[in-house]
């Protein structure tokens, strides 16, 4: 059975506009994008909302309903109260493209820094033997769909346009950590996630686990794992002895070389 709610939705350009109040018809077994659809269809035609497959999959329509991000094709109208107030508004920490669209470049600017998957020279394509207990850790990071509310949530980012530049944020700290993990990959990321993709400035409020729509929980099977191998390249005793003592050797064989 329907009835009328009420929404409040951001409208505007370039960072600029207001919140701007509809009443909308529901009927049930919507969701909240079908209510924008509906909207753009009876009141307002020119409401921009990025979508593609109404089906949770992929993360297109990601906005900020009543405060929190969600997809809007997976929030049922079903879990808020029939008088209440439904305020959505575009993702706050990207650029505003306009009313509900934003400007997620930086995510993909982000991806295209990442060396992509490594295996070793020896090793071709369709020869790659695992074992199941060795990628199921990088099967939950392929799980994403790219939604960027993680990033969007993670306030080094959101409270600090500053940092942008520094530090790649939990999606795709996540995408090192799966291919540092993968037992075919022989890259060496460690040094990178530290110096050039600021996994440092993580401090793991698990604010990014808490909005993935696929649970991927990115804090405990990501970011903290890969700082840990992180802190053990650096601090580690035995391996800063190890790496001294190899040192030294390489450069009394360097030494040898070039005397003889």
């Amino acid at each position: 059975m329907g009835y009328k709610a009420k929404f409040r939705i951001w409208r505007g350009e370039g960072g600029e506009g207001k919140l701007e109040d509809f009443v909308v018809e529901v009927n049930e077994g919507e969701v909240v994008l079908d209510v924008i659809h509906r909207l753009q269809a009876t009141q307002t035609p020119d409401l921009a909302v990025r979508w593609n497959c109404k089906a949770g999959k992929c993360g297109s329509c990601s906005v900020e309903i009543n405060g929190r991000p969600r997809l809007g094709c997976m929030t049922r109208m079903s879990t808020f109260e029939e008088d209440e107030t439904i305020t959505v508004t575009p993702m706050r920490t990207f650029p505003v493209i306009k009313d509900l669209v934003t400007d997620v470049s930086f995510n993909y600017k982000k991806a295209r820094e990442i060396p992509s998957f490594t295996p070793p020279d020896n090793v071709k394509p369709g020869e790659y033997r695992m074992q199941q207990i060795d990628v199921e850790r990088s099967q939950e990071f392929r799980k994403c769909i790219e939604c960027f509310m993680c990033n969007n949530v993670c306030h080094v980012i959101r409270d600090h346009e500053e940092n942008k530049p520094a530090f790649a944020g939990p999606r795709f700290l996540m995408r090192i950590a799966e291919l540092d993990m993968h037992p075919y990959d022989v890259a060496d990321r460690k040094d990178s996630a530290q110096e050039e993709h600021g996994l440092g400035y993580c401090n793991i409020t698990k604010c990014c686990t808490e909005v993935c729509p696929e649970h991927i929980k990115i804090t405990d099977n990501a970011l903290i794992p890969m700082k840990e191998r992180v802190v053990d390249r650096k601090y580690d005793p035995l391996v800063w002895l190890g790496n001294k003592i190899f040192k030294r050797t390489g450069s009394s064989s360097s030494s040898g070389s070039k005397t003889s």
